[in-house]
């Protein structure tokens, strides 16, 4: 009987081992979102550019759109950022920044700077609305319908591939139904 309790300890230890081994093959990009499906969190935050303006939930609804958690010390964020510049200049879609545990001042000198996709852009100082959105780092892009249901979450930056294999398809795909429901 001592020489099983020996054991134990090894036993351990290859359990814990074989569940790492597993967590090398999980790709980050694909983790599950428990928003799918379900309405934009309530938030109530001011506009990046204009303290003391109010930004709600209700303000994101109406259209199709894509919300990018971004920040100014997030490189993925500086590398998708001039493909976001891009989409905003096609109008293909709004796209809302949420602006992510980050300082006004240093946000808005670089929006100026590289430019502002945003049609609004929510100041998240704290990481309220990310905390309530599941954000595990910037950058993260969520698919929004026309009635504020989140549809998509994507975990990492924004490029050409992503946009024409994964997240072009469903926009398309939404903004059809948004048409059949008359908006």
């Amino acid at each position: 009987m001592k020489k099983l309790v020996l054991f134990i300890p090894l036993v351990l230890f290859l359990g814990m081992g074989v569940f790492l081994y597993q967590g090398l093959f999980l790709n980050p990009q694909k983790l599950d979102s428990a928003l799918e499906g379900k309405p934009v969190p309530a938030f109530q935050l001011e506009r990046l550019e204009t303290p003391g303006e109010m930004l709600t939930q209700a303000d994101l609804k109406g259209e199709v759109s894509l919300i990018n958690v971004w920040a100014t010390w997030c490189p993925a964020c500086k590398y998708e950022h001039p493909f976001l510049m891009m989409l905003a200049r096609k109008n293909i879609l709004p796209i809302y920044g949420v602006n992510y545990r980050d300082e006004r001042g240093p946000a808005i000198r670089e929006l100026s700077r590289e430019g502002d996709p945003y049609a609004l852009n929510i100041f998240d100082k704290d990481g309220r609305l990310g905390l309530d959105l599941g954000v595990y780092g910037a950058p993260e892009s969520f698919i929004v319908d026309h009635n504020g249901i989140i549809r998509f979450r994507y975990a990492g930056p924004v490029d050409s591939n992503v946009w024409s294999e994964t997240l072009y398809p469903m926009i398309q795909q939404l903004q059809a139904e948004a048409k059949q429901d008359g908006v």
